[in-house]
């Protein structure tokens, strides 16, 4: 049972740069994947709200920063960052939130996790190596979900956790990983878990 009420999730704002951002207090956990990892949907799930985060026939339409709250206290907060990978944009634009990403991801102190979302059948794409990469720099914990895992059988679905485990070994400290199926809500009680811990954890010392 969670501790923490996600279904109490409400829109705060939107950012499209760092400094724009909200207050830096608190603590917050960040959700990223490629624009076709099912990130919004997982968010949906996870808050039971059918539209907190927008889905969208056009993956890559997430180009802010977005900011919810748990209910009225905008001291514990859920990030969804842009979607990267498919937008039909410039790479100049890309790039640009490339840089917006790894802002946030570097320089945000109340940022207590990263929940990086994977398609299960495309796992580990460039994309995913850069945020790994960023966060292996922060020293920020990771929890990736791969996603859509009802698309795969479930023994085809085991071997590609273990696959994703096996290569993410050295970074075992700092990452875990599970299946998530948003349409066949599996998964959702191991994350609120781990998203409990992240936000109701003490702030690191410097």
């Amino acid at each position: 049972m969670s501790r923490l009420n996600y279904q109490a999730a409400r829109f705060l704002t939107s950012a499209p740069t760092l400094a724009q951002c909200p207050a830096d207090t608190g603590a917050e956990v960040a959700f990223a994947g490629r624009s076709n990892a099912g990130k919004s949907s997982a968010i949906n799930v996870l808050t039971r709200q059918k539209a907190l985060a927008r889905t969208s026939k056009t993956p890559g339409r997430t180009q802010l920063i977005n900011f919810f709250t748990l209910g009225d206290d905008t001291e514990l907060r859920l990030v969804d960052l842009p979607g990267y990978g498919y937008a039909k944009v410039p790479d100049s634009v890309k790039l640009e939130w490339q840089r917006h990403l790894a802002d946030y991801l570097q320089r945000r102190i109340s940022l207590r996790g990263l929940v990086l979302l994977m398609d299960v059948r495309h796992p580990l794409t460039e994309f995913d190596q850069t945020m790994l990469g960023w966060a292996d720099e922060q020293d920020m914990p990771v929890h990736i979900l791969l996603t859509k895992a009802d698309k795969l059988k479930s023994g085809a679905a085991k071997n590609a956790l273990q696959q994703v485990r096996s290569q993410l070994r050295e970074w075992e400290d700092l990452v875990s990983i599970q299946l998530f199926s948003a349409l066949k809500k599996q998964g959702i009680e191991e994350v609120h878990a781990r998203l409990d811990d992240w936000l109701l954890s003490e702030a690191p010392t410097s």
